[in-house]
């Protein structure tokens, strides 16, 4: 198959195909005769499970660290549960940040008088107040075990 073919099957934009390949997360195929990719079932079935994990909010590494796993089958699986479990404690502690985020979203929301100008605009001057009150984002680039806050586990 030709990496348009694989995309068509995958619903994954050929940009996206070639990034995975380039950070390892899928095999370079081979190439045919006029220089093409020439991509097998297996590439697809990857993608697809790459494709699936990534639906699932699944960082780079955990797919990685799960594609690592799946090449011994016949391993116990109390790793690839122990993966699980840190990304669902990651995703319940996120609905938490949201659940916080909505709130404050509804307390800005309800600043506004809905007239006069923009210089009287109560959202406005509650984001221009409320900077120093935000907490950092950049913990959550990251789903990888011990990335997510410093010192945990």
């Amino acid at each position: 198959m030709k990496i348009g073919e694989v995309s068509r099957h995958s619903s994954v934009p050929t940009e996206t195909i070639r990034y995975y390949e380039k950070i390892g997360l899928l095999p370079k195929p081979d190439r045919d005769a006029s220089g093409y990719r020439a991509y097998s079932r297996a590439h697809l079935d990857r993608l697809l499970f790459i494709k699936r994990c990534r639906n699932l909010d699944m960082a780079q590494d955990e797919i990685r660290e799960l594609l690592r796993l799946s090449e011994n089958p016949e391993a116990d699986c109390q790793q690839v549960d122990a993966l699980l479990a840190r990304h669902l404690d990651h995703v319940r502690e996120r609905l938490k940040e949201l659940a916080q985020l909505e709130k404050n979203l509804q307390q800005l929301q309800k600043a506004c008088s809905n007239t006069g100008t923009v210089e009287d605009c109560g959202i406005l001057g509650g984001l221009s107040a409320e900077l120093d009150d935000l907490p950092d984002r950049r913990d959550h680039d990251n789903h990888v075990p011990g990335t997510h806050r410093p010192g945990k586990p």
